[in-house]
């Protein structure tokens, strides 16, 4: 896919992505209204933040992630994983070849909070975890917060070549924050299934889609009726 059609594809998706983002605001204060529900979940959230800004970085935790889920990617995707390399600050992987979802999933895939889902699921075949939620929460919350302070630093703070490398950095960009959007709408829905409505959410958006583009539409047609 060429990178006219890419940027064409964002500035398409741009405003669907702002409507997602105003509606994931929606579903997160629909969180924080039942505060005794979620308060593991905002907990651990605000003790990786300031453990983040005023204790330590966890700058090799986080690229230990993301050059692994550029490997895991490339590995779903059929790509041959050459090399892969892991530094306190940067890190690569080496592939024979790399696609759009390869180059950006470490952006939007939130590894350690899968990790924490998977090793949940496994004990909870061995044991009861219900007096555990909390942790689980916590740990889910710690570990959302660590996936969007470290992404947004580290496509703040550098200039990444995977953005060029996936389409240029509108296209990235957009793509990015859509994903990371869903992907918390969804962890929301599963952590707080009571609190968060996510059928209505994304019905909000098809509507409001909807009646944008009819806006566009009558807007054309009056400049081609001139």
């Amino acid at each position: 896919m060429n990178r006219f059609l890419k940027f064409m594809i964002a500035l398409f998706l741009f405003p669907i992505t702002c409507l997602v983002v105003w509606e994931n605001l929606h579903l997160l204060l629909g969180v924080l209204e039942h505060f005794s529900a979620a308060v593991s979940f905002v907990l651990g959230s605000v003790v990786y933040a300031i453990v983040h800004y005023k204790v330590y970085n966890f700058s090799r935790m986080y690229v230990f992630m993301h050059e692994t889920t550029h490997a895991l990617a490339a590995l779903l995707c059929g790509i041959r994983v050459k090399d892969i390399s892991i530094k306190q600050e940067s890190g690569f992987v080496k592939m024979n070849r790399t696609n759009t979802f390869v180059v950006l999933a470490p952006y939007f895939v939130p590894g350690y909070v899968i990790l924490t889902a998977f090793l949940y699921i496994l004990l909870d075949f061995f044991m009861d975890l219900a007096p555990y939620r909390p942790v689980v929460l916590f740990l889910v919350g710690f570990f959302m917060a660590f996936h969007f302070i470290q992404t947004f630093h580290t496509l703040w703070e550098a200039d990444q070549p995977d953005l060029t490398m996936a389409g240029g950095k509108f296209f990235s960009f957009v793509i990015i924050v859509l994903a990371n959007m869903l992907v918390l709408a969804i962890v929301l829905k599963i952590l707080f299934p009571q609190e968060v409505y996510l059928l209505r959410a994304l019905q909000q958006v098809a509507v409001q889609t909807v009646k944008g583009g009819q806006i566009i539409v009558d807007y054309i047609r009056v400049y081609i009726h001139r």
